[in-house]
């Protein structure tokens, strides 16, 4: 850092105070972290699992787009949402919304019938079964417990959603036609997390950091040329819809006509769609499926005498309850702790109160048959 007798002469007297104050900061030693670095190089069976639970390494706070924006505006946290227009439909935006720019309203139909393509097309999609016929050194519990810790690096180090889902999708992707061993499974999930976190985040993962959070099994090189293969393989495309790229609009057509958003039903929709990242069963779903899904099951968890589903979420979502019926019980599944029940990063996530402890929220254990039915029917 220049020294303060080389600041120009027209900064103020509080700037070159305050790159005084940095080189001081700078020069003191940094505490040693506590956080215990984690190898995944021999991946356990699940049974096994939660033993590779131990967090990433202390990193300082980074701030999420939607922070730096709250602190521009000298808003609050629960009065600033980031506002998703990737997944909006003309048929239940009312009149408040037209008004919106933000809300692009003119085009949001066709907005969403580009996503819901994108989301089927053949390259943006993991093979449903890659596990048993592209990998040979890997199973779905080595997979699932990677994403476990991933989901932690991704708190640790204050990512978006959007990072996490990102990273997720690639790993999927590049395992349906990339056969590698388990010794380089951490590696790739670390690289995609990079790739991932370069594309929507402010301030990106550091290589460093990556390679320390996996108690130094791999270096920088090796980061940096898994990172070069995948993005070969992406062919340089990162863009690709994720279930996140759908929640936030899906979650405003679930809150009905209330004025007030329950915040409750928002952050149970968030638990129960990163709990399908975990599962290897899940990835046969599309995207907006889960979303959808997600959506239907939070309403039931939460109001289990009404049907979960309406008319304004068929609109928004363009799914009829029916075509929900299999991924809602998978995601059921999960919210009951049948499936995937030793890695329970995301439970652990979300049983914190600023997320009003939503993981610990369970349903009734079957859902009535009829809230499977049409909705004309529901007379």
């Amino acid at each position: 850092m220049v020294g303060q007798e080389n600041i120009p002469t027209r900064l103020t007297r509080a700037a070159a105070k305050r790159c005084s104050a940095m080189e001081a900061s700078n020069s003191q030693p940094q505490p040693q972290s506590k956080k215990k670095r984690v190898a995944l190089s021999e991946l356990p069976d699940l049974s096994n699992a939660v033993n590779f639970r131990t967090g990433a390494v202390q990193s300082k706070r980074r701030k999420t787009r939607s922070e730096k924006k709250e602190q521009d505006l000298g808003l609050e946290k629960s009065s600033c949402k980031e506002i998703k227009v990737s997944s909006i439909t003309d048929s239940w935006i009312d009149g408040g919304e037209v008004q919106d720019p933000q809300m692009v309203a003119e085009y949001a139909s066709d907005i969403y019938q580009y996503l819901r393509s994108m989301e089927v097309e053949p390259k943006r999609r993991p093979l449903s079964n890659y596990m048993e016929t592209v990998q040979v050194d890997l199973t779905a519990n080595m997979r699932e417990v990677l994403i476990d810790w991933l989901v932690d690096v991704a708190e640790e180090y204050k990512l978006l959603s959007d990072t996490l889902y990102l990273t997720v999708s690639y790993i999927d992707r590049f395992l349906s036609y990339k056969a590698i061993s388990r010794k380089r499974l951490q590696l790739l999930g670390v690289s995609s997390m990079l790739i991932a976190s370069k594309y929507e985040e402010i301030t990106p993962c550091n290589v460093k950091d990556l390679c320390y959070i996996t108690a130094n099994t791999y270096d920088k090189q090796e980061v940096v040329s898994m990172e070069g293969d995948v993005l070969e393989f992406l062919k340089f495309e990162m863009g690709n819809p994720t279930v996140r790229t759908f929640l936030q609009r899906f979650i405003e057509a679930g809150q009905g006509d209330s004025k007030s958003p329950n915040s409750e039903l928002a952050f149970l929709v968030h638990y129960l769609a990163e709990l399908s990242l975990i599962d290897y069963g899940c990835i046969k779903f599309v995207p907006s499926v889960v979303a959808a899904s997600a959506v239907y099951l939070a309403r039931f968890t939460i109001d289990p005498k009404n049907h979960p589903w309406n008319e304004k979420l068929e609109k928004c979502t363009g799914y009829k309850v029916k075509e929900l019926k299999e991924c809602v019980h998978a995601l059921l599944e999960l919210q009951l702790n049948k499936k995937c029940s030793s890695l329970v990063a995301v439970r652990d996530k979300y049983k914190e109160h600023k997320f009003k402890c939503v993981s610990t929220l369970l349903p009734r254990p079957e859902i009535p048959s009829f809230f499977f039915d049409k909705l004309e029917e529901q007379t």
